[in-house]
């Protein structure tokens, strides 16, 4: 028998509503994870497009935007994939110009971007942003349910994807970052929804007794 396969409208739509249903006002912040090519940025762009429709004001940021210079992910070994979930990303940046300001509410500004991938340095002028009382802020990629960044989410969604397989050895690399990370985070017990994300088109939410 064929299992359903919903809309990705209908889903986007399910999971914008419980959000507004329960973090209706003040500062509500979403993490969208996932492995390495699960999709998360497309689905958060989407979520946040919905969540636009009905009048929020929505923020999206990427920890791709976070990254550490290239030359301190690569001092550590940049095809060990242990290494790369350790160290890839700048997390005491993203909490100082983004999540701790965000979080503040007020007129304090924030930054969606910290970190220039193409130039390999900081953003050199960061465009600082503000808002009101009621925002969202939607931050997609991997390894958002790391211990390190527990308590940080109000909702947070986990896409779950089959594990790639391919002789690419940066794909190798990342799937070995993603062994690490989900043996000590294990992301789809934290996360408030599970999503299967096998058919982008046709997202399903699932649970964690039929995962």
């Amino acid at each position: 028998m064929a299992r359903w396969a919903p809309e990705k409208k209908d889903t986007l739509g399910s999971i914008a509503e419980e959000i507004l249903h329960n973090y209706g006002h003040g500062r509500t912040m979403v993490a969208v994870d996932g492995r390495h090519g699960a999709g998360q940025s497309e689905f958060a762009d989407g979520l946040a497009e919905i969540l636009q429709a009905t009048g929020a004001k929505v923020f999206r940021a990427h920890i791709d935007d976070f990254f550490r210079p290239r030359a301190d992910r690569e001092r550590a070994g940049w095809l060990d994939g242990k290494a790369h979930y350790r160290g890839a990303y700048d997390y005491s940046l993203l909490r100082r110009v983004l999540i701790d300001p965000f979080h503040t509410a007020g007129s304090t500004g924030f930054v969606l971007t910290g970190f220039d991938e193409v130039r390999d340095q900081p953003v050199f002028q960061p465009k600082w942003m503000s808002a009101g009382f009621d925002a969202i802020l939607i931050v997609d990629g991997v390894f958002l349910h790391r211990p390190d960044l527990a308590g940080t989410w109000n909702y947070s969604i986990w896409l779950t994807t089959p594990l790639l397989e391919s002789e690419d050895k940066e794909v190798m690399r990342n799937s070995a970052a993603d062994a690490a990370y989900l043996a000590e985070a294990n992301p789809s017990e934290k996360a408030t929804t599970l999503i299967d994300n096998q058919d982008p088109e046709h997202p399903r939410r699932v649970f964690a007794d039929s995962c």
